[in-house]
C-alpha cells in the first residue's frame, strides 16, 4: 500500500541546526557537518517509522504569492543564518542519501507544495504523513493525512487541535483570520484576541454566521466590520493552497531504498 512521506525540509533543518549551534566550541564547518548527519539520521528514522513507499523533502521558493498579497508577511522573521544558507544543498544531501528527493520550487512556499501533494494524494486514497511542527498543516488532517512532529515524536491529530486551540480543525482558518498570527506577521482583526475569537466561533461556528446574526455583541460586531478587510486578508494568508502545479507525478517519488 502506498504511503507518501512529505518532509517540511526547512522546518526540520533549521531546528536541528539551532540545537547544533548551542553546542559550545564548534566551528561553522563542524556545525554544518553535524547538521547534515543529523538530517540524514532523522530521515532514516522517519522512513522506518512511517514505512513510507514514496517521499520528498520540500524547501521554500523565493517570495511566494503571500508576499505580493501582503508586503509585511513574515517581515520580522529572522533570516536564515548565512552559514546554513551557504551550505543548504550540502545539508539537503542528508535526504538524498536516504533516497529522498529534495524539491526546491522557484517561488512557491513549502507549505503550499506539501498541502497540494497531501490533498491530491488523499483524493486517490494514498496515505500521507507530513513531517512538520507548523500549525498551518492542521486543517488538512483527515483519514488519509497525518501530521507528525519529529522533535516531540508525536502525531498532531484532531484531539491535539481541540486541546491546543479549544476549537475543531474546521474553524482554524477563521480563528487565525480573527486573531492573526504573530509568527508570520499576519494582522488579524484589530482588538480581537484569543478569548473573543473563541467566543465568536463557539457560538456561531464561523465569522460569516456571526456577522449575519442579530444577537452578536455590538462591540464585537463593530471591531469585525471596521476591520473586515484584514480578516479576509488574514484568512487568505493562513489558508494553504492545494492547487500548485507540480510538474512531477507520485510515481517519480517512489523510494528505491525501501526500509
Amino acid at each position: 500500500m502506498a504511503h507518501l512521506l512529505l518532509i517540511d525540509a526547512l522546518n526540520l533543518i533549521r531546528r536541528i541546526y539551532a540545537v547544533d549551534c548551542e553546542q559550545p566550541g564548534l566551528t561553522d564547518e563542524q556545525i554544518i557537518t553535524s547538521c547534515h548527519h543529523r538530517v540524514k539520521n532523522a530521515t532514516r528514522k522517519l522512513l522506518k517509522t512511517t514505512e513510507a513507499t514514496h517521499a520528498i523533502a520540500v524547501f521554500d521558493g523565493d517570495r511566494s504569492w503571500r508576499y505580493h498579497l501582503y508586503a509585511d508577511y513574515k517581515a520580522n522573521r529572522k533570516p536564515m543564518p548565512t552559514a546554513l544558507k551557504d551550505n543548504l544543498e550540502h545539508v539537503a544531501q542528508g535526504f538524498n542519501e536516504n533516497g529522498v528527493k529534495s524539491y526546491f520550487p522557484q517561488q512557491d512556499e513549502a507549505d503550499d507544495v506539501i498541502a497540494t501533494l497531501a490533498y491530491k494524494s488523499a483524493q486517490h486514497r494514498v496515505q500521507t504523513t507530513i513531517i512538520s511542527t507548523d500549525k498551518g498543516f492542521l486543517p488538512l488532517l483527515q483519514e488519509q493525512v497525518k501530521v507528525f512532529d519529529y522533535f516531540k515524536q508525536q502525531y498532531l491529530n484532531e484531539e491535539h487541535v481541540t486541546t491546543k486551540f479549544s476549537i475543531t480543525k474546521e474553524k482554524l482558518h477563521d480563528y487565525w483570520g480573527l486573531m492573526g498570527d504573530k509568527t508570520n506577521d499576519i494582522p488579524g482583526v484589530k482588538g480581537i484576541g484569543k478569548k473573543t475569537a473563541l467566543e465568536v466561533l463557539e457560538q456561531y461556528g464561523s465569522v460569516e454566521n456571526a456577522v449575519q446574526s442579530t444577537d452578536l455583541k455590538d462591540s464585537i460586531r463593530k471591531k469585525i466590520e471596521a476591520d473586515i478587510d484584514n480578516f479576509v486578508l488574514s484568512k487568505a494568508l493562513v489558508a494553504l493552497r492545494t492547487d500548485i502545479e507540480m510538474g512531477f507525478k507520485l510515481s517519480q517519488l517512489r523510494l528505491t531504498q525501501l526500509r
